[in-house]
């Protein structure tokens, strides 16, 4: 059972999310908050598998609630999946940097919400393309060539460095599979291994470490 914990300052926003998770057989709401600073505590009590995150709210708002949820960047939970829209884009790359794991746009069909729970509850990342092209974008507006690239780098093997381009790329693993010419259990096993080693939560932070390293160049 996927335990969910809905935070949004808009009450009929919680209360349709809430009905439409909660007709599901695997998905068990467990709470809800109206802002970030309620959403901190009831996670902590709660201890949700995937909340689901609105970014402007009173109080405190969503990235800085992802924050203090998520200062462990390799913790198992929860996973954060930020509500946005498409005017949203700086709240995008911070959100990703401060780990969490997926995108929803608010007027996504209800099929979109579920499955987005779905996802990010197994451990993936949720990167819609038009998320993803815009958080490109705003590295391509935020150049800083003279940011060295980390030392973990070194760690990866020739092969764990190619994959994390793909990755950064927006590749599935099943492109990686056909792009390399191996299984995609093989790709799989790579990125375990490429997020271990970087100490990321998730293929949405090797996406911006990827791109931060220097490893991946936007518009590469």
């Amino acid at each position: 059972m996927i335990k969910v914990l809905i935070v949004d300052d808009q009450a009929m926003v919680r209360q349709g999310f809430g009905a439409l998770l909660a007709a599901q057989p695997d998905l068990l709401v467990v709470g809800d908050a109206a802002d970030g600073a309620a959403a901190v505590r009831q996670a902590r009590r709660l201890d949700p598998d995937v909340v689901l995150m609105d970014v402007r709210m009173p109080v405190l708002d969503g990235l800085a609630a992802t924050r203090q949820l998520l200062g462990d960047r390799v913790a198992d939970r929860p996973r954060v999946l930020i509500l946005t829209t498409f005017d949203l884009d700086d709240y995008v790359y911070e959100a990703l940097r401060a780990g969490a794991s997926g995108f929803l746009l608010k007027d996504a069909p209800a099929a979109d919400l579920v499955h987005a729970v779905r996802v990010v509850a197994a451990g993936d990342a949720l990167l819609a393309p038009a998320v993803t092209r815009r958080l490109i974008a705003e590295f391509a507006a935020r150049p800083d060539r003279h940011r060295p690239r980390p030392t973990e780098l070194a760690g990866l093997t020739p092969r764990e460095t190619e994959v994390l381009r793909l990755i950064a790329r927006g590749r599935s693993n099943t492109e990686i599979a056909g792009d390399l010419v191996v299984s995609e259990q093989t790709v799989k096993t790579h990125v375990g291994r490429i997020l271990g080693k970087l100490r990321l939560r998730d293929r949405a932070q090797a996406v911006v470490f990827a791109y931060e390293s220097g490893l991946v160049a936007a518009g590469e």
